[in-house]
């Protein structure tokens, strides 16, 4: 269906930051979250945050207290302080990049966003991450909000994958998505509540790209998904597949 072998990227629906049960007693971008995935069949969607040291972990948000209740910014705390964290449902570790891969170990496919700050800040991100993608041979595709790490990523001459995550309805926000991908993105993440869009038609149709949608909540929100994209980016509930 897809150029470039991407029809896993589709196969499954994907659970948004893993199959957690919204911070109650499964954390999000956990290794529990993961184990979790795994066991039902999903494949996973991740992000990724740099630490002060430059390690690349699993984690969304810039700050820690909403998930580990201590204040602070994520890219401003060193790895021995992170290693000393729980995350407060369930208790579980922040989980680096390269141990989370370690225990999906390709039984799954894995979407990977990398979460950015700025051009300058975030300079050699993508080198960072290198290390602990190494030798990693199952399903992987990596993703990001901010050219800057799309542009990393493509010059990088990475094995895996890389799309755009984009939202909006704009023209002039549709126009900037285009160039982005036309830089050589392989496939498209978008807000299923933005849909449909000349852009999304654009990659579908035009690229002969796979787009997927975030954040489905509901099986009204996967129909919707299903009329525009191929695949859903979902929590809340258990979606068939």
């Amino acid at each position: 269906m897809f150029g470039g072998g991407l029809e896993w990227l589709v196969r499954r629906p994907i659970a948004h930051r893993g199959l957690h049960d919204g911070n109650r007693s499964i954390a999000e971008n956990s290794l529990p979250a993961a184990r979790a995935a795994i066991a039902a069949g999903y494949a996973i969607e991740c992000d990724v945050q740099l630490s002060a040291d430059g390690t690349p972990y699993i984690f969304h948000d810039d700050t820690l207290d909403r998930l580990t209740g201590r204040a602070g910014a994520f890219r401003e705390t060193d790895d021995t302080t992170l290693g000393g964290l729980a995350l407060i449902a369930g208790g579980a570790a922040i989980p680096p990049v390269a141990d989370f891969l370690a225990l999906v170990d390709g039984a799954v496919p894995v979407v990977m966003e990398l979460k950015g700050i700025s051009a300058e800040a975030d300079a050699g991100y993508v080198e960072r991450l290198r290390p602990a993608l190494s030798g990693y041979l199952g399903e992987l595709a990596l993703m990001s909000f901010d050219p800057w790490l799309i542009d990393q990523l493509l010059e990088a001459g990475l094995s895996y994958p890389v799309g755009l995550t984009a939202e909006g309805t704009e023209p002039e926000a549709l126009r900037r998505h285009q160039e982005v991908v036309e830089r050589g993105c392989d496939f498209v993440s978008y807000n299923v509540h933005h849909l449909p869009n000349e852009f999304v038609q654009w990659v579908r149709s035009e690229r002969g790209a796979p787009v997927i949608t975030w954040t489905v909540r509901s099986p009204a929100d996967a129909a919707q998904s299903a009329r525009y994209a191929d695949q859903i980016t979902f929590e809340g509930f258990a979606p068939q597949h």
